[in-house]
């Protein structure tokens, strides 16, 4: 019963190892088609704060924008009761004294408590230097796992990362959601959590290597994704209620930053499953890559 029970969890495992190969494919064909929703972070523009009558509401604010703008103007509430930030593209921008204008029939009162400019060198700066911040932290992530685990398990670790990486970017790409820095921290977030899920699996796969040397790879593998499952539904699990908490009660300004969130933690629960056991497999990973050399005794 407990050979045919592996036997399952082993054609699961490469089920759904040739569905991330899937997603991977099709997810980079989404980003090079598609690109990306840059925010203003990224593409410059003005950012201005406004004080209005407090029974004005997101939507009435909204409509009247765009009766009166041919781009899409972002508005946030500023956490006070009629204190808005807007946000909107520099070729469109309006003057502070437009501003005022524009908003004069919805508000009798309008203040604009402060307005600044990104310039659109600053976001070509900030793309420029995401960029490297997901390279670096891949390289690094690299180096630490070939050394902590040998090559051929920190290449399924490594994919696993990228996998979860290109899925989270493909969605925003094809939805042309906003991205913006906020977004990049929760892609830099989702490297951390899936990169944890990795490192406990192969954990235990060399653990069962070294204790069970004539032990068949592929029951290894399927041993040490069913030792950890428990461990990483109830970790996972709960930082999804976590996070749906915070998708559902955190406004306008983080849901973009809780839906990737929520899309890396569930995809990179998979991955770690499928990618980061089912590499090694392939790449031939054996007990003899982690058995201790013995020591000559000879001077």
């Amino acid at each position: 019963m407990n050979v045919i029970k592996m036997s399952k969890l082993t054609k699961a495992r490469y089920l759904s190892s040739v569905l991330s190969l899937m997603i991977i494919i099709s997810s980079i064909g989404i980003i090079f088609s598609n690109g990306f929703n840059w925010g203003l972070d990224f593409t410059g523009g003005v950012v201005t704060e406004v004080r209005l009558d407090s029974h004005i509401k997101a939507t009435e604010l909204s409509e009247l924008l765009a009766q009166h703008s041919e781009q899409e103007v972002s508005v946030i509430s500023a956490g006070e009761s009629g204190r808005w930030v807007l946000r909107y593209s520099q070729v469109d921008a309006k003057s502070s004294t437009d501003i005022v204008s524009v908003l004069a029939p919805l508000s009798g009162n309008v203040e604009v408590l402060n307005s600044s400019i990104v310039g659109p060198q600053i976001g070509q700066e900030l793309a420029e230097q995401g960029g490297l911040a997901l390279l670096v932290a891949m390289l690094c992530v690299l180096g630490y796992l070939s050394f902590r685990f040998e090559w051929r398990l920190a290449s399924g670790a490594l994919l696993a990362l990228f996998h979860d990486v290109v899925f989270v970017l493909a969605f925003f790409s094809l939805m042309q959601m906003e991205f913006n820095l906020t977004i990049l921290a929760a892609v830099l977030a989702i490297l951390g959590y899936s990169l944890n899920d990795s490192i406990v699996i192969a954990d235990r796969i060399r653990e069962l290597l070294i204790a069970k040397p004539k032990m068949a790879v592929d029951e290894v593998c399927s041993a040490a994704v069913k030792a950890t499952f428990s461990r990483t539904m109830v970790t996972s699990g709960t930082t999804l209620i976590t996070v749906a908490a915070l998708w559902g009660m955190g406004g306008v300004p983080l849901e973009g930053f809780s839906i990737a969130m929520f899309l890396g933690i569930m995809i990179g629960t998979i991955s770690s499953i499928s990618v980061g056991t089912c590499l090694p497999e392939l790449l031939k990973v054996k007990a003899e890559h982690y058995q201790l050399a013995p020591i000559s005794q000879t001077p």
